[in-house]
């Protein structure tokens, strides 16, 4: 059984490329196949406009093309809320600086679930 993980990346993607730090401003999304504790296949998908109250098309973006898991260096707690809603995992991966290392890292068990913690305070709305 494979899992399809999405990690925010600068262009052009791929295990070298940089992490892109927010998720919903990233310039594309590396999609990493992993299966039997391995990277099985790499590919890119890009990012949504993201509109004015749009940080959930993202997370339906993702979630479309099946991914389950999201290592993240940034995110806000609206769309963070969401991705639990869809049933995707979000990670904490703001210390690496390549999705390479990111997704290394995860394989290893490194990486601590997104909590509040790490959230930071999105666009427009204010947490009430």
């Amino acid at each position: 059984m494979s899992t399809l993980l999405a990690v925010p990346s600068a262009l052009p993607g791929g295990l070298d490329a940089q992490m892109g730090m927010h998720f919903g401003h990233c310039d594309i999304y590396t999609l990493v196949e992993i299966e039997d504790g391995a990277v099985k296949n790499v590919t890119t998908l890009e990012n949504v406009p993201h509109h004015h109250g749009g940080c959930m098309a993202p997370v339906q973006h993702l979630a479309s093309h099946g991914v389950k898991v999201l290592l993240a260096g940034g995110i806000g707690m609206r769309p963070l809320m969401g991705f639990q809603q869809v049933g995707i995992e979000v990670f904490f991966a703001g210390m690496f600086p390549t999705v390479g290392a990111a997704v290394q890292a995860f394989l290893e068990g490194k990486l601590q679930p997104f909590s509040m913690e790490f959230t930071c305070g999105g666009g427009h709305h204010q947490a009430q």
